[in-house]
Formats: C-alpha cells, sequence, structure tokens
C-alpha cells in the first residue's frame, strides 16, 4: 500500500511543473525533515551524533533517564524564543517542534518531571538548526557537457600533466603528485576521458596516460609479494608523506583506484597489459580479504602487514571487484559477497560511516567522531547498483544519503562576513568533521547518490537536490580556463592564487557533469 501511495504521489508531482512543483517538492522535503535518522531507540546502533555540530533532520539524543522520571519536557530556545514538547519517551526526536525552529544556533534542554512532581534538567546540547532544502537554486550558467569538457581540459593542460610526455617521473612542482595511486591514477582517466571525446587530442593524451601508467607499474611490489601488483599510497617526502605514521606504509584501498585507471586505459586503447594488471591487483585484494570479509585500512608496503586495529570501508573495493565482473571475471564474486556482507552486518548496522583519508590519522579516533559523506554517500551508491537491489539496501541507501545531507550539505549558511556575503558558497557539501570545508567532490558523492535514488525510485525530490549540487558546479567553474576548484569558499585575492587542486576531485566533477548531460529528458521535469 506504501509504494502505491507513494508512486501515486509522484505521478502528481510529474504533472506539476515550475514553481508548483517546487513548492510541492519543498513541502515534501519539510515532511521528511521530521524523521529522525537512524534513532539509537531503534535498537540498531548506537546514538551516532555526539560529534554532530547542526542536523537537517530532526534529531534525537542519547537523553539518560532517571528511574523516578514520569515524563520529559524538550525545550529549544534561541534568544528569547523557545520551542517545547512533553513526552514519556526520552529518547524522543525533535520532530513535534522542529520544523517551527528557524535556522540558527540553539539551546537544547531536557528536563525531567520526576515522582516528587520536581522538574530536573537532565541533558543540554548546543547545536545549529540548519538550512532545508528550497528550491529552485540558481540554474546552470553553462551547457554540462561543455562544463565536462572545459574541466578535464584544465587537467589536461596542466603544465605537470603535459611533463609526462617526455619524463618517466612526475612533476613534483604539482605537490599532489605525492599521492600516485589517487592523484597520478586520476590522471591517466582524465586522460582516457579526453581521448574518447576529443579525438583530435586522442595521441597526445594517451602519451600522457601511458607514460604516468608506466611510472605508476615501476613503482608497484613485484609479483609474487604480499602487496603484489600494488602502486604506493605516498610518494617522496611531500604533503602527508611526511608524517612518521605513512613512513613505508600503504593505505590499503588506494590500489583500486590504480587499479580503475589501467581498466580505462584498457578499455581505450586494447593494450591487455594494463588488463592484466588490474587483474592482479584484484586478485591480491582476494588474497588480501580476512574470513570476515574485512580489509586493514593501513598495511605495511613491504609485508602486508597490518599497522593497525583498523578496518577500512569497502566501497571502493566493492566497486572495483564489480567492474572486473563485468569483464567476465566471475572469480571476484565471492570476495565481493564477503565484503558486502561485513558492510551490511558491521559498517552499516553501527552506522559508523569514519573518515578514512590518506592525509588523515585514523588510529585513537572515537566511534562517530570523524563521519564523512565519503563514505556514506558513495556506498548508498553502490547499493543502488547491485544486480539484485533489495529493500534493506534501499532502506540503508536511503539512511546513509540523508546522513550526508543531514551532516555535510549546507543549501545555505548563517554566518556572513563582513562584506555581507556567506564566507563558503551553498549549496554545497563539507568533506568531513576534520575537514568542514565544502569539496567537488564531496558534492558530487552526495549528487551522484541522490541520482541513483531517483533512478531507482523516480523521487523527483532527489533529482532536484543533485540538480542544485550539478548547477553550483557550472558556477564555481572558472569561465575562462575551465577549472573546477576543489574547495568552494571565498577567498581573499593573494590567498586565492595559492588555492589547493586536486585532479582527483576536478575528475569526479567531470564524471558527474557528463552523466548529468545525459539526462536531460530527466532534468526537464524540474522545468
Amino acid at each position: 500500500m506504501k509504494n502505491l501511495l507513494f508512486t501515486a504521489f509522484l505521478v502528481l508531482l510529474c504533472s506539476c511543473s515550475g514553481p508548483d512543483l517546487y513548492e510541492r517538492l519543498n513541502s515534501q522535503a519539510s515532511e521528511e525533515y521530521l524523521q529522525p535518522i537512524r534513532p539509537a531507540s531503534e535498537g540498531r546502533n548506537p546514538c551516532w551524533n555526539k560529534f554532530a555540530k547542526k542536523f537537517m533532520y530532526a534529531p534525537a539524543f542519547d537523553v539518560p533517564a532517571p528511574s523516578d522520571a514520569l515524563s520529559y519536557r524538550f525545550t529549544v530556545s534561541c534568544g528569547e524564543q523557545s520551542w517545547s514538547f512533553e513526552t514519556k519517551d526520552p529518547h524522543a526526536s525533535l520532530a513535534p517542534i522542529w520544523n517551527s525552529i528557524p535556522p540558527a544556533r540553539v539551546e537544547l534542554c531536557v528536563e525531567a518531571k520526576l515522582i516528587c512532581e520536581e522538574m530536573d534538567t537532565i541533558f543540554k546540547r548546543s547545536f545549529i538548526r540548519d538550512y532545508p532544502f528550497s528550491g529552485p537554486y540558481t540554474g546552470p550558467v553553462r551547457d554540462y557537457r561543455e562544463a565536462a569538457i572545459k574541466g578535464a581540459l584544465y587537467i589536461h593542460l596542466m603544465p605537470e600533466v603535459q611533463n609526462w610526455i617526455g619524463s618517466d617521473v612526475p612533476d613534483m612542482s604539482y605537490p599532489h603528485n605525492t599521492y600516485p595511486c589517487k592523484i597520478i591514477g586520476a590522471t591517466i582517466r582524465n586522460e582516457c576521458f579526453i581521448a574518447r571525446e576529443l579525438p583530435e587530442r586522442r595521441e597526445n593524451a594517451l602519451q600522457v596516460a601511458r607514460s604516468a601508467a608506466a611510472f605508476l607499474i615501476s613503482m608497484s611490489r613485484p609479483e609474487g609479494d604480499p602487496l603484489a601488483f600494488f602502486p604506493p599510497t605516498y610518494y617522496l617526502d611531500k604533503e602527508a608523506s611526511k608524517r612518521e605514521w605513512n613512513q613505508g606504509k600503504t593505505m590499503t584501498l588506494e590500489a583500486a583506484s590504480a587499479g580503475q585507471a589501467f581498466l580505462d586505459l584498457y578499455d581505450v586503447t586494447g593494450d591487455k597489459s594494463y588488463f592484466d594488471r588490474a587483474v592482479g591487483i584484484g586478485r591480491t585484494y582476494v588474497k588480501l580479504q580476512r574470513e570476515d570479509g574485512s580489509l586493514p585500512i593501513k598495511v605495511d608496503f613491504a609485508t602486508g602487514e597490518p599497522v593497525n586495529e583498523v578496518c577500512a570501508m569497502l566501497h571502493p573495493l566493492l566497486r572495483y571487484f564489480s567492474r572486473l565482473e563485468s569483464y567476465g571475471l566471475q572469480e571476484f564474486a565471492p570476495a565481493r559477497e564477503k565484503g558486502e556482507r561485513w558492510m551490511d552486518e558491521v559498517a552499516v548496522e553501527r552506522f559508523d560511516m569514519t573518515g578514512q583519508f590518506e592525509d588523515v590519522n585514523v588510529q585513537g579516533l572515537e566511534p562517530y567522531q570523524n563521519l564523512t559523506n565519503c563514505t556514506a554517500a558513495p556506498y548508498a551508491s553502490y547499493l543502488l547498483h547491485k544486480s539484485v537491489v533489495t529493500d534493506r539496501d534501499r532502506a540503508n541507501a536511503r539512511d546513509l544519503v540523508r546522513l550526508s545531507e543531514d551532516q555535510f550539505v549546507h543549501w545555505a549558511y548563517h554566518d556572513l562576513l563582513p562584506d555581507g556575503f556567506p564566507k563558503k558558497n551553498a549549496p554545497c557539501v563539507h568533506e568531513q568533521y576534520h575537514y568542514e570545508m565544502p569539496v567537488d567532490n564531496s558534492a558530487c558523492n552526495v549528487a551522484n547518490a541522490w541520482l541513483d535514488i531517483y533512478e531507482d525510485s523516480g523521487d523527483l525530490l532527489c533529482l532536484a537536490k543533485a540538480k542544485a549540487m550539478v548547477d553550483n558546479i557550472t558556477i564555481q567553474q572558472n569561465a575562462v580556463n575551465g577549472k573546477i576548484p576543489t574547495t568552494w569558499e571565498w577567498r581573499e585575492t593573494g590567498k586565492d592564487r595559492k588555492r589547493t587542486f586536486w585532479i582527483n576531485c576536478c575528475f569526479s566533477s567531470v564524471s558527474l557533469l557528463m552523466r548529468f548531460a545525459g539526462m536531460q529528458d530527466d532534468i526537464a521535469k524540474l522545468n
């Protein structure tokens, strides 16, 4: 019955257009924001929001329950205003008053009414009640495919990328080349994209890609080693490579990025040596996988031995196994299925979608201390691309995307600069708790997941949310040279000249823009 009602609702939405449609979508969003995200009271996971600073969905907290409490009064205040409700449930969400509270920093006070009729304050918390989705937002400033091509060309024409022609080592004047799998792998993928889309540049692009691939191969562990065919996570003593805890170590899942690049190069050239190397990487992963389906997050690059007790979030590996299977290599299916079970039974069940970045130390973190969309949203996408998608997969994917929006999406900002405009450019997505900065790759993660939900369910609200993010990519893009900046914030002129630019993040934007360029019939439903 619920599915029939939802389908009828979507048909009604599709019959509307323009402002009326967005009024309905905004109303739908408001209703959805009243549904708490995986509250601990469901019994599946502990309370995950201990370190959260802001909420878009009505939160529920881990409120202690005195044995002599009869009821509870929840009060949210902001300046002279306050909103209250009473309940028998100490773990109730703020849904009864949530949509009455304007976006602002607020104070929550929970009081228990005791048997003796006294009121006892048992919980206090400050947080930001964040802006909800309120479309439509500013539309695109250029054609999506044009934006994608220009973004890819910016990478292609970088002197440090063209340096690969005639050089067998990376140009370290671009310091992020210190991350070979991530950055040089993305460079190869970008050049394969250029070779496919721009025939007049094909020869040059493939020269770059082959030279960069040769470097990754030269740096890889030899056949027979515990990490056979794996290129390193770190190269030279630059950036995070300098840190003691990274010396001689490698992030286990980084090799999958290089493997994806080798597969792209095989697809565009037909050179089977790249395919064989990608398969070799996959087989090494199968050997490294534990019986429960997990893998260590970081290992010694020579011995393959884990260097801590932290397990990796497996979405990059599961995507990689799935791609290898698409070439007819069913040998990877059992390892993929084991990994899916571990993610389902451990990571998703605990709802601890912890950040796992090569430049952030993960050892010693408390559970939920560094949540990120970069784990949650991509795994939601993975779940919706399985060959058989179950109702549980769909529910988990929705939860992961709602978590990503709740904690990391910003539809607008509260704080303004003295000049009167926001320091950061919304709509956008922050990367992680430990790096509260809007990053284009994060916008891509969440937008792609919304598009996957839309394609699975027909939910136009998800399409509208994705469109707002994609459109802002075109706005943030430099109209003169096509550069898509990694971080979306206001910078003074001198500081802007040192703005960081990550090739892998830009390539994510290029890929999303191309995906959206092929969805014109769907986008038209929002007009």
